[in-house]
């Protein structure tokens, strides 16, 4: 298949190319697409393939109960996981070839991808004139969870200064992972509210959606596993946390629970006194 503008290591040109043959054999597939960074022209090398399959109606469910099976005609699989993501697998081959397989089916094409696409099969011409606008999620469901991470940083607060209390440092060592993880998930929102990017996972790509610069401030938290050392470090998160999500919470609504923030803040205190 000539691929015009669109870049592809010649491991990933024959997996394509073993992906659009089975495409082309298998009477359940009516289409299939690439996407990602491959077409968008942002592909480096380490770019995984993105693909889609498009099924009949009829033959979704028993197709996609099969992926594996398909997926097995494309090379040696070893590696295949859906991490509960509805319509949707995670692959890695033995020759190197990595990426995921979107699956829909010819009248559920408005959601099985944003952005743009190379058709690669169209048995019935559906994918003529098709575009994938880029997702918006529902400014309802960031607001709550945004709310969601407000509260959630002094639970986890409370569990660092309990783990420190006790000199347990590995459990408070992971305390600061996770109150680091909000801030810049906190950040991430701050940013751009509706980016369509952010998900459970505080970095990934997170140099590509936001200037890390201002995240510089948390450097300084990866720090030994000492008992002065993380306490600074919970002290920097803390105060990272105070500069932004306040305004947040104020710029979309939500009442912001100060109430708890003394009362953490006194344990804070009381736990930095105690040295």
């Amino acid at each position: 298949m000539d691929f015009g503008e669109i870049q592809l290591r010649p491991n990933q040109k024959t997996f394509v190319d073993r992906f659009v043959a089975a495409c082309l054999a298998d009477n359940r597939v009516v289409a299939a697409f690439l996407g990602g960074s491959n077409v968008k022209g942002s592909a480096d090398a380490y770019s995984d393939v993105d693909l889609c399959v498009i099924t009949t109606d009829q033959s979704f469910e028993e197709f996609f109960d099969q992926r594996e099976a398909f997926l097995r005609l494309l090379g040696n699989l070893v590696f295949l996981e859906d991490f509960d993501s509805p319509d949707i697998s995670f692959y890695i081959f033995a020759d190197d070839t990595e990426g995921e397989l979107n699956f829909g089916s010819e009248s559920r094409l408005d959601k099985i991808h944003s952005g743009p696409f190379k058709i690669l099969v169209d048995k019935k011409n559906i994918l003529a004139g098709t575009t994938f606008p880029p997702f918006e999620p529902p400014a309802s469901e960031r607001i709550e969870k945004l709310r969601s991470l407000i509260f959630v940083f002094w639970h986890e607060l409370s569990h660092f200064i309990t783990a420190m209390r006790r000199s347990q440092f590995w459990w408070a060592r992971g305390q600061l992972e996770s109150l680091r993880s909000i801030c810049v998930n906190l950040a991430h929102l701050q940013n751009n509210f509706l980016d369509p990017d952010f998900g459970e996972e505080a970095y990934f790509k997170i140099e590509t959606v936001m200037p890390v610069e201002k995240l510089s401030s948390l450097i300084e938290t990866f720090c030994p596993m000492e008992r002065a050392a993380m306490l600074n470090a919970g002290l920097i998160i803390v105060g990272f946390y105070r500069a932004i999500a306040p305004p947040l919470a104020q710029l979309h609504q939500i009442n912001y629970p100060h109430g708890l923030e003394r009362v953490m803040m006194d344990r804070l205190q009381k736990l930095e006194e105690a040295g």
